[in-house]
């Protein structure tokens, strides 16, 4: 990212995040099963989740930028067990410790389990570059009174209602990995005469939290926000920097 305005407020502001080290990769894993009937009560934790002021700093999970896809497996053996598998796509390499957690609490009414696809944050704003793949998995004990299943991301939910099953949705089209230089074009504006379609970017192919500073705006407050796409315009509304922050 060239060192622009934008890059030196969202630093200042990233300095107030501090996560400390993190061991474990980008890769999901399996937590001990929930009690038999009972939904779980948590998915692999991030390091220093709820740690004490003596352990090492705690840290604040967010939910990750997409969810493309929720499978649960059912085993066949003696006891039984189902596997929610959930993947997604995160706005940079910089994401950890995935996991997912329960926010149903008792029997649901619908009969569907419902989790959040969290990650830990990066420690400071992204560059833009490609989405990178996430996946977490929780396994569920035998006996429970799960009929569906329905995983939420920061910008979407997918919901799964056969058990086992398969539920996806087609990937975003634009991750902005090559925004820079390009025009962008707000909803229901038009493009400018005779400029190339890959020249564009559609705010309508953009489907997560976007915050757009043209050359005339203020910038009266700043919070860290790593499913943020934050653009910066042009006069003449191309895109000159850009960072998820």
């Amino acid at each position: 990212m060239n060192k622009s305005l934008l890059f030196a407020v969202a630093c200042l502001s990233a300095a107030t995040w501090t996560l400390g080290a993190l061991a474990q990769p980008a890769s999901g894993g399996a937590p001990p099963a929930a009690p038999a009937g009972a939904p779980p009560s948590s998915s692999v934790p991030p390091p220093g989740y709820g740690s004490s002021s003596d352990g090492p700093p705690a840290v604040t999970p967010f939910p990750i930028t997409i969810v493309t896809s929720v499978e649960v497996l059912r085993s066949t053996r003696a006891g039984g067990l189902d596997i929610v598998r959930a993947r997604g796509l995160v706005s940079s390499p910089g994401w950890q410790s995935p996991h997912l957690i329960p926010i149903t609490r008792g029997e649901p009414v619908d009969g569907i389990l419902d989790l959040i696809f969290q990650g830990v944050v990066p420690t400071a704003p992204a560059e833009l570059g490609p989405f990178m793949p996430f996946e977490a998995m929780l396994p569920v004990d035998t006996g429970h009174p799960y009929k569906g299943v329905r995983v939420r991301s920061g910008t979407n939910a997918i919901t799964l209602k056969t058990l086992p099953g398969y539920a996806e949705i087609a990937a975003p089209k634009e991750d902005c990995a090559k925004c820079r230089g390009k025009f962008f074009v707000a909803k229901g504006a038009q493009p400018p005469a005779g400029a190339p379609a890959d020249s564009i970017v559609r705010e309508a192919d953009l489907p997560w939290t976007l915050r757009v500073i043209k050359p005339t705006d203020g910038l009266p407050s700043y919070a860290f926000d790593p499913n943020r796409l934050t653009l910066v315009l042009s006069e003449d509304n191309r895109i000159v920097d850009a960072a998820w922050d």
